[in-house]
C-alpha cells in the first residue's frame, strides 16, 4: 500500500513539476515578466511551486472533510497574505516621452500582473486541491478494500474454525453442572470462559460494539490468564471511560493484550504488565507495558505479524485520525494507541 501511494503521490508531482507549470508559465502572462523583472518572475513561479507542495503538506483536504475550520482559516489568510505581498514587490518604472503617460502605463501593467498572480494562484491551488481530493480519494477506496480483505480472510478462519454455537454451549452448560459444587474457583472460571466465547461469536458479525462490552471481555481474559499465573505477575488495571455507550471496533486490542501476557508473564520472576483504557470526550488512549521475560529474539520474530495486521485494520477504520506508536526500551516493550472516535467516516 506503501509503494502503491508513494507511486500516486510522484505521477501527480512529476505532472505538476514538468508539465502543468510550464505550460502554465509559458502559455500564460508569467513569460512576458523575464523581460520586466527577473528577480519577481523567478520569485513567483517558486512561490507558485511552494503553494502546491505546501498545499499537499498541510493535507487539506482532510481539513475539510474533518471540519478544521479554524485552520482551514488560517491557512487562507496566510495564502492569501503572501499572495498579496508579491503583488506589492517593487517592479522598475515603465519610460515613456511623457511622464504622466509613463505613470500610467507603470499602474496598468502593474496592475495586469497583480490580476495575473492571482489568477495563476487560483489555478495552483485548484490543481493542488484537486490532485489532493483525488489521491485522499483513492486511498481511502485502497484501505477499505485492504479492510475488507482482512475482514474476509478472518470470516473463512472463523467459519473454518467454527463449532456449531448451540452445540457449543450445551456441551458447556452440561459441563458447568459437572463443575458445581466441586469448586468455587473452578465455577468462576467456566463462567468466565463462556462468556469470552459468547462474546467472540457475537460480536463476530458486529462492526462496532459498546467500549462497556470489550472492557468486561478484557477483564474477563484478564482473570482467566491470573488462574495460571502466580504472583510473580502483577497486572494493573487501569481502565476510565467517561461514556461507557462509545462505539468501538470489537476486540481491536485483544492482539496487544494477549501479547503482554505472552510475552510479559512469568511464573518464576517477578514482572509487572500494565494495561490501560482511557475514554475523555471521545478521545481513546490505549496502552500497554510489559517486561520482556521470553527470549528477545523469539520476541522480535514472532510480534511483527500481529502488529502489521493490526496496523492495517487500524489504517482502514481510522485513517487520519489515530496514532499508534511501540517501543522496546530497557527490556520494557511499550504500545501506545491513540484514537478520535468523534466522527465515524
Amino acid at each position: 500500500m506503501k509503494s502503491l501511494e508513494h507511486k500516486t503521490n510522484l505521477i501527480f508531482d512529476l505532472f505538476f513539476c514538468f508539465i502543468f507549470m510550464p505550460l502554465l508559465v509559458f502559455f500564460g502572462p508569467a513569460h512576458y515578466w523575464w523581460a520586466i523583472s527577473p528577480v519577481f518572475t523567478c520569485l513567483s513561479i517558486s512561490y507558485l511551486y511552494g503553494c502546491y507542495f505546501v498545499t499537499k503538506l498541510l493535507r487539506l483536504p482532510h481539513l475539510i472533510l474533518s471540519k478544521a475550520y479554524y485552520r482551514l482559516a488560517v491557512i487562507s489568510i496566510i495564502f492569501i497574505s503572501l499572495t498579496y505581498m508579491f503583488t506589492l514587490y517593487p517592479l522598475p518604472d515603465m519610460n515613456f516621452v511623457i511622464p504622466s503617460m509613463s505613470e500610467y502605463q507603470t499602474r496598468v501593467r502593474n496592475y495586469n500582473m497583480t490580476i495575473s498572480l492571482w489568477l495563476m494562484f487560483s489555478v495552483v491551488i485548484g490543481y493542488s486541491l484537486t490532485a489532493a481530493f483525488i489521491k485522499e480519494l483513492y486511498n481511502r477506496m485502497l484501505q477499505q478494500s485492504i479492510l475488507e480483505n482482512q475482514r474476509d480472510k478472518a470470516e473463512l478462519a472463523l467459519f473454518k474454525a467454527q463449532i456449531n454455537p448451540h452445540f457449543l454451549f450445551n456441551t458447556l452448560n452440561s459441563l458447568y453442572c459437572l463443575v458445581i459444587g466441586t469448586s468455587q474457583k473452578a465455577e468462576d472460571a467456566f463462567i468466565k470462559f463462556t462468556e469470552l466465547l459468547k462474546y467472540t461469536y457475537i460480536t463476530a458479525d458486529n462492526d462496532w460494539v459498546a467500549i462497556d462490552d470489550e472492557i468486561n471481555y478484557i477483564n474477563n481474559y484478564i482473570d482467566l490468564e491470573q488462574i495460571r499465573l502466580d504472583a510473580h505477575t502483577t497486572v494493573v488495571r487501569d481502565f476510565s471511560v467517561d461514556d461507557t455507550t462509545v462505539a468501538i471496533p470489537p476486540m481491536i486490542f485483544l492482539t496487544f493484550v494477549e501479547n503482554a501476557f505472552k510475552y510479559g508473564a512469568s511464573t518464576s520472576m517477578d514482572c509487572k504488565i500494565l494495561i490501560r483504557i482511557h475514554i475523555n470526550k471521545g478521545i481513546l488512549l490505549f496502552e500497554t507495558e510489559n517486561k520482556i521475560v521470553r527470549h528477545a529474539d523469539d520476541f522480535r520474530k514472532d510480534m511483527p505479524v500481529g502488529i502489521n495486521n493490526c496496523k492495517s485494520r487500524l489504517s482502514g477504520l481510522f485513517p487520519g485520525r489515530h496514532s499508534f506508536n511501540i517501543k522496546e526500551e530497557n527490556g520494557l516493550f511499550k504500545v501506545h494507541l491513540k484514537i478520535n472516535l468523534n466522527s465515524h467516516e
